[in-house]
């Protein structure tokens, strides 16, 4: 399978343009469409005493900011993509992460920033990535803090053989068969997993990976895995994402939600 359709989610609030030039260069170099995405809505707690014309009238304004936000970014994405026709724009009020969920039917991948950590998130204005993932049906791309090209030269395959991860290797084989490096990297307490039959599985479409067993003992599964794409200058993790339930993913951190947290690499992360 070819990225045919890559869509780039922006956020309302923050500048856009590397972002979309980060997305563009991914679109470029697989001959693909680029569609870019942006949604908000607006929120308005209403004050004691406040009539409801007051109340309408506040409402409308935030409305008003937002398609005028939302007009801005637009000119930004095609300004940034020299009005290719190969590149179109959606712009959408509503809540950001329901709306880039139903939008994901038109892409083969979807684009997104690395998530806020430890601050007060306005889910109104700004992504959930969690959420996304769980429900977009496709697979998402959650760039690096620095926006740096995705290359994707050296990859990194977190495998914990779940249906999740087969997902991902699957869906990032467009960036598997072009690499010049692939390493299978499985987590336990010092019973290797055989990955015999993923090697061989990548090895039929023109993939050679190789594998290595981290062991977890001493250090948390996550730590492990930044630990080794670090080593191997990945630029680019292969997961699955939420391989237990989302309520104990939240209690318990979970792999994912702790990559997710770091910034300092591409994450591509399937369902």
């Amino acid at each position: 399978m070819a990225f045919k359709t890559i869509m780039v989610q922006l956020d309302v609030d923050t500048i856009a343009t590397p972002r979309i030039s980060m997305a563009w260069d991914l679109a470029q170099r697989h001959d693909a469409d680029l569609v870019g995405f942006c949604a908000a809505e607006p929120h308005f707690v209403m004050p004691t005493g406040t009539d409801d014309q007051a109340a309408t009238k506040a409402l409308w304004c935030q409305v008003e900011a937002i398609e005028a936000r939302l007009n801005c970014l637009r000119e930004d994405f095609l300004s940034t993509v020299n009005g290719s026709n190969r590149a179109s724009w959606r712009g959408e009020i509503g809540n950001p992460t329901r709306q880039l969920i139903l939008n994901a039917r038109a892409a083969d991948l979807i684009l997104t920033g690395s998530p806020a950590v430890d601050l007060i998130v306005d889910h109104h204005r700004m992504l959930d990535p969690a959420s996304l993932i769980l429900a977009a049906g496709r697979p998402i791309i959650v760039a690096s803090q620095t926006l740096a090209p995705i290359k994707a030269e050296s990859i990194l395959i977190a495998w914990n053989d779940t249906r999740e991860a087969r997902r991902a290797v699957v869906d990032a084989m467009p960036f598997l068969i072009t690499a010049r490096d692939v390493v299978i990297a499985t987590v336990n307490h010092g019973s290797p997993d055989n990955v015999a039959d993923v090697e061989m599985f990548l090895a039929r479409h023109g993939v050679k990976a190789r594998s290595e067993v981290l062991d977890a003992r001493c250090s948390e599964p996550a730590e492990l895995l930044l630990k080794m794409g670090r080593e191997i200058t990945a630029d680019l993790i292969v997961m699955g994402g939420f391989g237990h339930s989302r309520l104990r993913e939240m209690a318990l951190g979970g792999v994912t939600r702790s990559v997710l947290r770091s910034g300092s690499l591409h994450r591509f992360i399937s369902n």
